[in-house]
Order: C-alpha cells, then structure tokens, then sequence
C-alpha cells in the first residue's frame, strides 16, 4: 500500500521561508517521479515542481527562482524548500508520486503566508 504523507506547513509572512516534506512509504522510492502540487481555495490544483527518478526537475513558472524541489531517496522523502513567499502561494500542498503507472497523492498540507 502506497502511502504519502506531508508535513511541514504553517504559517509565515510575506518574503519568509518554509520547508514540507513528503515520506513515502509503499513503493520503491528511487524509481518513482515525485512532485508537488498546490490548490488554493477555489482554484484548481496546479503543479509546483517535479523531481523525476533521473534527476530532472521542473518548476511552474511562478515558483521559479524561489522554490526547491530536493530529495533524499535514503529516506524516501521529498522536499520543497519555499523561499520568498508570497501571500498567492497560499494553498494546501500535495506530494505526488508516479510508480509504474500508480499515482498516488498525500493528504496536503495547508502554508498560509500572511500579508
């Protein structure tokens, strides 16, 4: 059984930092495609960054330059470092994992940054 869970959010000021984490828990974790995603309160859930198996990573242009997506495949867990925070990067942060064709979401985790 797959299992993802965050942790990690709370909430900071415009211009602070935070870090979520995601464990894994399930699958073989070197082999699987990891990333963040975020939903903000009547909005559609959009994709942060991705973390590949390879080694790749991509971000969504908004985050560019302020978040970090890492990870550390001895503990099975991915990372999403924010810096810069912004009041629109409000949401509730999902980690999601692609393992031979299984996806698999966590719970979320609510970062609020206050104006």
């Amino acid at each position: 059984q797959v299992q993802l869970v965050e942790s990690g959010g709370g909430l900071v000021q415009a211009g602070g930092s935070l870090r979520v984490s995601c464990a894994a828990s399930g699958i073989i974790f070197s082999i699987a495609d990891m990333g963040w995603y975020r939903q903000a309160p009547g909005k559609q859930r959009e994709l942060v960054a991705i973390h590949t198996s390879d080694g790749r990573t991509n971000y969504a242009d908004s985050v560019k330059g302020r978040f970090t997506i890492s990870r550390d495949n001895a503990k099975s867990t991915v990372y999403l470092q924010m810096n810069s925070l912004k009041p629109e990067d409000t949401a509730v942060y999902y980690c999601r994992a692609v393992y031979r064709s299984y996806v698999a979401w966590g719970q979320g985790t609510q970062v609020t940054v206050s104006s």
